[in-house]
């Protein structure tokens, strides 16, 4: 199983979310997640009181072609839209120790740069929502 959710702020720098080609970068977004066609989740660009958010969520029987698409989208907006913030969460059976396979990773997205954290929320799953 391959579950994923996340969300991403899109802004071109830290102080301004558009330093004069920010349309011209949200169609090259635009683009890359019109193409995605996941038959287990989904990709949206949406617009919120005048602010853009990339949102992604999935859930797939093993970790394949939406994981490999994913890891591109966030390189993508890492590098893009510098300024751009935001969170991924992600959990499968065959995750590297740590987390394993009884926990959520989350992506830290933020200034460009993309980290790896451990869920301190939600994992270990067993017993925290599974028994």
């Amino acid at each position: 199983m391959y579950e994923f959710h996340g969300w991403f702020g899109i802004a071109e720098s830290p102080e301004e979310a558009d330093t004069g080609t920010l349309d011209e970068g949200l169609a090259a977004l635009r683009a890359r997640i019109e193409a995605i066609d996941w038959s287990t989740g989904e990709a949206a660009l949406r617009a919120h009181n005048g602010e853009w958010f990339v949102r992604v969520d999935g859930l797939a029987n093993r970790r394949r072609d939406e994981a490999e698409e994913l890891d591109t989208l966030v390189i993508f907006i890492a590098e893009r839209f510098p300024g751009a913030w935001g969170l991924l969460y992600e959990r499968s059976d065959d995750l590297p120790v740590p987390p394993g396979p009884s926990a959520f990773r989350v992506r830290v997205l933020a200034r460009g740069e993309v980290t790896m954290r451990l869920d301190p929320f939600l994992s270990p799953t067993r017993p925290l929502i599974e028994d």
